[in-house]
């Protein structure tokens, strides 16, 4: 049986710690943005709903089906950075891109949009922007300098 009570030595000293930090700093090193990832598809889903939620599926039919190309597109990014984040981290500032225009969209896209069209889309948009900004000096942060 082995002694349990025997403490253990430090990890320090084992000889491969160098390559273990360096591995376990290569396994992370795309992660930055993890928790930009849940709330950006959220707001895609949300944005994607919207029209349905708050009823201006007859008023606004345009606006229906921007929200929800706009929602799809926040959610494809969202499941992007999850799945290949180091290969998203230029696209980070699309999310403060996407938001901008939501926030001019319903004058834009819409037909005389009225004030609960028009809240909706400057929350969505100013939620964006700041995920968006989020996410992008998170991946500025993380991208190691030559």
């Amino acid at each position: 049986m082995s002694d349990v009570s025997h403490p253990r030595g430090d990890i320090t000293t084992h000889p491969d710690v160098h390559e273990m930090r360096a591995r376990y700093a290569r396994m992370l090193g795309g992660r930055d943005v993890a928790l930009v990832d849940g709330p950006v598809f959220l707001l895609g889903l949300y944005c994607a709903a919207s029209p349905w939620i708050l009823h201006y599926t007859t008023s606004q039919p345009p606006l229906v089906t921007h929200n929800l190309i706009m929602g799809i597109a926040f959610g494809l990014l969202a499941l992007g950075f999850t799945n290949l984040p180091e290969r998203m981290y230029g696209l980070s500032w699309a999310i403060c891109a996407m938001g901008a225009w939501m926030i001019i969209s319903p004058w834009i896209v819409g037909t005389n949009p009225d004030t609960g069209v028009v809240i909706n889309s400057i929350v969505i948009g100013a939620l964006a922007v700041v995920l968006g900004a989020l996410c992008a000096s998170v991946a500025v942060r993380s991208t190691p300098r030559a």
